[in-house]
């Protein structure tokens, strides 16, 4: 066996273990919404708590799949403010611990065509980056403009600058500005994107405002 027979072996023996506590995950998840329907319990943050486990546990599901094709792209027609507000929504448990007030100015919505998976994975990214750049107290804006080829989705925090050197490298493989960070996040949304015809791209970096955009196509 050599080595790419190897690591194949290895990421399906991984992908099989990851898939089987996903499954556990998305069962208790299930189990906890029947308790609570049959007691009949109404509570809307535990209600929004399963949601975004079962979106993120979906997320993560079609993440796998990558591990098996180089070309995993289930494309569909969505509502992209409805595929922002689902990332906004996602987000918000990266804020625990600190004081971030996160805003939108969505003007409008389009169908666009996409993965929905990938590219809402992409936007959670985004707002995570930015909410870890704040140290304890800022602010996180995802504003939307709909023109009539795409869309521009703006996504902007104040927390720490990148430098100049820093930003021109930000997207390539394993590069970090993170002291536990992997480098992948970026490199894979960017590339993600491009093969939803999308652009990602760094407005800017200053003491004020770090801005990430997302051009997308619309229909």
């Amino acid at each position: 066996m050599n080595n790419t027979d190897i690591v194949l072996e290895q990421s399906r023996c991984i992908s099989h273990e990851i898939r089987n506590h996903l499954s556990i995950c998305e069962l208790y998840s299930q189990i906890i919404r029947r308790n609570l329907e049959e007691e009949g319990v109404e509570n809307k943050s535990v209600e929004n708590a399963l949601n975004c486990i079962g979106k993120s546990l979906k997320i993560m599901s079609n993440s796998l799949l990558d591990l098996k094709s180089l070309n995993n792209f289930s494309f569909g027609e969505y509502d992209l403010r409805s595929i922002i507000e689902q990332g906004v929504k996602l987000s918000t448990v990266y804020t625990h611990g600190k004081i971030i007030d996160i805003t939108s100015d969505l003007k409008g919505t389009a169908r666009v065509s996409i993965d929905e998976n990938k590219f809402l994975a992409c936007i959670v990214n985004i707002i995570k980056n930015g909410i870890e750049a704040i140290n304890k107290e800022g602010k996180i804006n995802i504003s939307l403009e709909i023109g009539k080829k795409e869309a521009h989705i703006k996504i902007s925090n104040n927390g720490d600058e990148i430098s100049k050197e820093k930003q021109a490298a930000i997207f390539q493989e394993g590069f970090t500005t993170k002291s536990t960070g992997s480098g992948l996040g970026l490199h894979i949304c960017v590339n993600n994107l491009k093969a939803q015809n999308a652009i990602l791209r760094l407005n800017k970096s200053t003491p004020e405002i770090t801005e990430f955009e997302i051009i997308v196509p619309v229909i």
